[in-house]
């Protein structure tokens, strides 16, 4: 009875020893995301950002949130070598695929000392993506997005549309 009782403690402690072994590493990277702009002959152009997510490995079903703060930038104060961090995170390790921009709806810009707002077609809703395709390092991976304002906004009897230029630096 006593040698029973010893093999089943072993072999139970053997299939989990097996089980464990099997499982693979998860590895995680930490990235940040900072935002800088071209200039442009704008009084001012504020875009609110609600939330950054991003693909990893062609994983096109799995968009990852990254902890973003709502927040409106005015993309000129972020012109000559200004960055500011708008999220950082912890995301699995791979390549970096894309990053989304979801905006809220405090987009507007303003010409000559009148307001008028900003239409973002479809980036409350899928967001505005950025090809990023890069591999991510164990250390913290930074990635400064620069937004190219004076290519970005399209003005149609004035009605403004932003249809963004986004380039990684």
């Amino acid at each position: 009875m006593k040698t029973r009782s010893v093999l089943f403690a072993l072999s139970a402690a053997l299939a989990i020893m097996s089980i464990s072994a099997c499982k693979k590493e998860s590895r995680t990277a930490p990235v940040q995301f900072l935002l800088t702009d071209k200039p442009a002959a704008y009084d001012s152009v504020n875009v609110h950002i609600v939330g950054i997510q991003v693909q990893i490995n062609h994983d096109n079903s799995a968009w990852l949130p990254i902890h973003t703060k709502d927040s409106i930038y005015n993309l000129l104060d972020l012109q000559n070598g200004i960055t500011t961090l708008i999220a950082q995170d912890t995301i699995p390790q791979g390549v970096l695929q894309e990053v989304r921009f979801i905006l809220g709806d405090g987009n507007k810009v303003v010409v000559n000392g009148v307001s008028y707002p900003l239409a973002t077609p479809s980036a409350e809703e899928s967001g505005l993506k950025v090809k990023i395709g890069q591999s991510l390092n164990e250390t913290l991976n930074t990635f400064t997005l620069d937004f190219n304002v004076a290519a970005s906004i399209n003005e149609v009897n004035g009605t403004y549309k932003l249809a963004p230029v986004i380039q990684l630096r």
